[in-house]
């Protein structure tokens, strides 16, 4: 037997590379198209060109939030999620609680972090001292602002719960990962007439949100308010990269259904000019039948862009069995029925 030498694909991930050889040469192409958006994209808006991004209605109520809070003299609650470690999506909460920090902090308003990691609580701890610093105002900052509560679920829960309560928070931001404690967030600062803005990248705890809180930012909302209040580079032009990205998708699959549909009724056409053709004689039928699908294999259709590649030999893709051989397999298993 010839011996194969292992390729990258072959690392301890025996389907690492499945989905390309499955659907050919035009999903490489695809992912590389995408990678270029994206990255074409970061190059712009690090130049000089600022690079547009429409405003998200739901960011308007984070002004109105901190200037409810202002008016009233109390505090702003913010919770960042429970990422634990550290992840994007915690650093996109963090950001955009860095920016409700620096709006608190012009009018002189008390904020409250509650972290649920020590990771967290030491980057939301440094990134809340940066704002009030770039404010021109250190002094401000309170090391007891940003509080480690739990690292529970709902023990954390409970301590939040507690602060809403004792501290009477005017605004309160729900932003990243939340699971099944956020309605009793939500309902806990509903409860003392709180404005709130939440927005998860959980979509099983966006309904909560939108039914218990003022505001709520859905779906990509989340990252492009981030990259909107930050204007970084990266997060921008990811952003507008990523919007390419869907329009190019959206035009294939388009364009996918069109060819497919004018395939589809061409062959119905042709199959049924066969068959009269062939005048009840069962081999001038199969003729014309085979001289069709000859035709069909010159035309143009966008699924022949998908055709599929053949694995190389070490690549081990478990495939599952269908019904007729999965009972013969388990007849001639050890232990399975004569």
């Amino acid at each position: 037997m010839q011996h194969v030498k292992p390729g990258w694909w072959s690392i301890d991930s025996p389907g690492l590379g499945q989905q390309y050889w499955d659907t050919g040469w035009f999903a490489l192409f695809f992912t590389f198209i995408f990678m270029a958006f994206i990255v074409v994209n970061i190059k712009r808006a690090q130049g000089s060109k600022e690079l547009f991004i429409r405003r998200i209605p739901g960011l308007n109520a984070i002004d109105e939030a901190v200037g409810r809070a202002t008016e009233m003299g109390k505090p702003i609650l913010m919770v960042p999620g429970l990422s634990d470690p550290v992840n994007a999506i915690a650093v996109q909460a963090i950001n955009i609680c860095a920016y409700v920090t620096k709006t608190a902090a012009k009018f002189s308003n008390p904020i409250l972090m509650c972290a649920y990691s020590a990771s967290m609580y030491t980057l939301a701890q440094e990134v809340i001292r940066d704002v009030y610093q770039q404010e021109g105002v250190p002094e401000r900052f309170d090391p007891d602002s940003v509080r480690f509560i739990s690292d529970r679920q709902f023990a954390f829960a409970a301590g939040v719960s507690g602060i809403i309560h004792r501290e009477q928070t005017a605004a309160a931001f729900f932003l990243g990962e939340f699971y099944a404690e956020s309605l009793i967030f939500a309902e806990t600062a509903n409860s003392i007439g709180a404005i709130q803005v939440a927005s998860s990248t959980e979509a099983t705890q966006t309904p909560f949100f939108i039914a218990a809180c003022d505001y709520v930012l859905i779906g990509d909302e989340f990252y492009a308010a981030s990259a909107y209040l930050t204007r970084e580079p990266v997060l921008v032009g990811s952003l507008i990269g990523q919007d390419w990205s869907k329009v190019f998708a959206i035009t294939c699959i388009l364009c996918g259904a069109v060819s497919q549909s004018m395939f589809s009724c061409s062959h119905a056409r042709g199959v049924e000019a066969a068959v009269q053709a062939s005048s009840g004689n069962a081999d001038a039928k199969k003729k014309n039948l085979a001289d069709l699908k000859e035709s069909e294999t010159h035309s143009f259709v966008f699924s022949k862009l998908f055709k599929t590649n053949d694995p190389p030999e070490d690549l081990k893709i478990d495939r599952q069995p269908n019904a007729a051989a999965a009972p013969a397999a388990a007849t001639n298993a050890p232990g399975g029925s004569n």
